[in-house]
């Protein structure tokens, strides 16, 4: 193990929420925030002088609830929502006439009453089946079957989930627009992220001149790995190291 590069003043943080910050849970809404996170986010945020966003497929509103009281710089549902500062309002792309098809198309799905949840993003729609894993390959037939006829949407595999959304968003673009406006522009950017969707915006942080930590096992372009959640919170509370990948 390599001593790893902490966080410096004149660096950008940029973080996932699901299995970065948070454990994973059955349900999405069943997640639980260890309380030193808070803490410890609250003192990046004034050592940073603000330049520290959460970039998660989630919406914006439930990282809010989930960190409260804390109010961060956010990028949601993959950069379909952003607040490019915590004293800002929220935008939202609206839902595009193929994600309101498809939802026609979900709503009353049978994998729907055998364990699978349909999660209603707005501009975009996940399908998630931490409850049955066993229905990861029957989810992902429907929603490849789904959408077809759908051309301006792809499919996002993560962890127990598969999500539609329009191509002209990912955690990467996220990043790259942070990165154009105060507190975050001229900083060095850091990405922490432990799923595939992740590593657009690793390789964004990495682009810039700064560096990506993988959590957990995995292929990753980051240039340095965490074991876990908790070392995450390690790392961010300044009790650790990362190891090059």
């Amino acid at each position: 193990m390599n001593d790893a590069p902490q966080l410096e003043p004149d660096m950008a943080l940029f973080l996932d929420f699901d299995g970065t910050l948070t454990e994973l849970a059955p349900r999405p809404e069943e997640v639980q925030v260890a309380g030193e996170v808070v803490s410890s986010l609250q003192q990046l945020q004034t050592r940073l002088e603000g330049a520290v966003a959460v970039i998660s497929g989630r919406p914006i509103a439930q990282i809010d609830d989930f960190l409260a009281p804390l109010h961060l710089p956010a990028a949601g549902l993959h950069g379909l929502e952003h607040r490019m500062a915590a004293d800002r309002d929220v935008l939202r792309d609206e839902p595009s006439p193929d994600i309101r098809a498809l939802k026609g198309l979900l709503k009353n799905a049978d994998l729907l009453k055998r364990g699978a949840t349909l999660e209603d993003k707005g501009p975009a729609i996940a399908m998630h089946y931490r409850a049955a894993p066993e229905l990861e390959a029957e989810v992902v037939a429907l929603m490849k079957e789904a959408l077809k006829g759908l051309p301006a949407l792809h499919l996002v595999h993560g962890k127990m989930v598969v999500e539609a959304k329009p191509f002209s968003s990912d955690k990467g673009y996220a990043v790259r627009a942070f990165l154009e406006q105060p507190p975050f522009k001229g900083r060095r950017p850091v990405f922490i992220g432990d799923d595939v969707t992740d590593e657009d915006g690793i390789a964004a942080a990495q682009d810039a001149g700064g560096f990506g930590i993988k959590v957990g096992a995995g292929n990753t372009g980051a240039l340095h790995r965490l074991k876990d959640v908790a070392a995450v919170h390690d790392w961010l509370a300044g009790r650790t190291t990362v190891s090059e990948t």
